[in-house]
């Protein structure tokens, strides 16, 4: 088992996590409450995925794939509770039960 934190794991999880920011797609349309939380959830997502970019541009590799874990997250978070859906990719997503 390897336990170090590379930047190639790093650039992996940013990878997986833009994948998945990709392929996932609204489920509510604009104008409603749901929109606005999921909005809100993405923005959250965005500020950690630019988290672990810059973390991992300075050299903190550690904090880098914290961030981008937290962003992957939000995402998943979203897929979850109905506000995004992931498509059935259980690879990418925790899909709803």
């Amino acid at each position: 088992m390897n336990s170090q934190v590379t930047q190639e794991l790093v650039e992996k999880y940013l990878d997986l996590t833009s994948r998945a920011k990709g392929k996932a797609t609204p489920i509510h349309s604009d104008d409603t409450p749901e929109a606005k939380q999921l909005s809100d959830m993405m923005g959250m997502c965005d500020d950690y995925a630019s988290d672990a970019r810059h973390f991992m541009e300075t050299g903190d590799l550690v904090r880098a794939f914290g961030a981008i874990n937290y962003a992957h997250a939000w995402l998943d978070a979203a897929v979850r509770i109905g506000l995004l859906d992931g498509h059935g990719d259980d690879q990418l997503f925790t899909l709803p039960k």
